[in-house]
């Protein structure tokens, strides 16, 4: 249901100059398909070689290339050009290129509104170019944590009244709970093991190779880890495994297009990340999906879970802590399943895909004159 059933649809566009993977290519992608179907007109702006691009035009999602992978003067015209002639009634942005580029072409012409999106809780300079972006360009600022508006407020002193978090959203009717005996079956996964697994694009900042090393610290021999996502990262990571002398014990799958089974087939989902973070889209996938959790408060994490209730919350960059949370869920099935079920009570009450919509689209109507 909407809100705003009564109020004009409006032409929103999304600008992503990333060529990379991750939940912010994905909030934008499921975004754009929720307000498709409640009637808005979507258009993606990015450069032909994103990963973006394609997965938009697969999605049925109108995408138009544009040369916006770097901070450059064709990059803003090209942006003032389209915005001129479509005039849609408002440009969402999302990475720093992106908004840079959408905020100089209003300065030379362009007069669509912009709503500039905050995914990541890395610091913004205080300086009078942020300054200037964050309170002047942007029409209005919506972050994926509470955590994140509140750093822009203190640090970069955006008016409270310009700037809302708006956590990612999860369809609670897709992700839920599954027999993982039967999807470590479908997925060629050793069934007799238990399995601890990750979601996440392979950064260092994730975490992964202190998950690798708690696995080699833990005492169980029947354990594996499930590690789903590529990234940067990857090729690091697997020379931590091979020292580690964990090849056989860690399956790289890989990115996956659809990440549910993989996760049903988990018995403990870890996310381990010390830095940038929002919400994970991830973190919640696993939330909905019943997992036993183990994460840290990197970002906003703790905005999403609460410590002993819906996870084990860990310190950063500690194999040693990740260890011996891993010991505690295995030794204790019964904590594993309240955590878990709690879990998912809390991301679909707090979470919800309709609440994301919803507050996206109230900033929307309130910036379109």
């Amino acid at each position: 249901m909407t809100v705003n059933q009564s109020k004009k649809k409006l032409h929103i566009v999304h600008t992503e100059s990333s060529l990379g993977w991750g939940g912010q290519e994905i909030r934008i992608l499921s975004e754009a398909r929720g307000f498709i179907e409640r009637g808005h007109r979507l258009t993606i702006l990015t450069p032909s070689t994103s990963n973006i691009y394609h997965a938009a035009i697969k999605a049925g999602i109108e995408t138009v290339a544009l040369p916006i992978d770097k901070k450059r003067l064709k990059g803003v015209f090209a942006i003032r050009q389209w915005l001129q002639q479509n005039k849609p009634d408002v440009v969402v942005t999302h990475s720093s290129t992106d908004s840079w580029l959408v905020a100089l072409s209003q300065w030379f012409g362009a007069k669509t509104p912009m709503v500039r999106t905050r995914h990541l809780s890395a610091s913004v300079p205080d300086n009078r170019a942020s300054r200037w972006l964050y309170s002047k360009a942007s029409a209005h600022v919506a972050t994926t944590g509470e955590s994140i508006r509140q750093a822009l407020i203190d640090h970069v002193h955006v008016d409270p009244d310009n700037v809302t978090a708006v956590p990612t959203g999860i369809d609670a009717q897709h992700f839920v709970p599954g027999d993982k005996k039967l999807n470590k079956e479908s997925l060629g996964l050793p069934g007799a093991t238990l399995l601890i697994g990750i979601v996440a694009t392979i950064r260092s900042w994730k975490g992964h190779q202190y998950l690798v090393e708690a696995l080699s610290k833990i005492k169980h021999d029947n354990v594996h880890l499930l590690v789903v996502g590529d990234g940067p990262a990857r090729k690091a990571l697997e020379q931590r495994i091979k020292e580690l002398d964990l090849t056989d014990r860690v399956i790289m799958a890989g990115q996956q297009e659809n990440v549910l089974p993989w996760l049903q087939a988990m018995d403990i989902f870890v996310l381990p990340s010390y830095a940038n973070e929002g919400v994970p889209q991830a973190l919640l996938q696993a939330m909905l999906t019943e997992k036993a959790i183990i994460t840290t408060d990197a970002g906003s994490i703790s905005e999403a879970v609460e410590n002993q209730q819906s996870a084990l919350i860990v310190d950063k960059k500690s194999s040693d802590a990740i260890a011996e949370a891993l010991e505690l869920l295995i030794g204790d099935p019964a904590l594993a399943e309240r955590l878990g079920k709690q879990a998912r009570l809390s991301a679909a009450a707090e979470h919800g895909f309709d609440s994301m919509l919803d507050k996206m689209e109230k900033i929307f109507y309130k910036v379109v004159k």
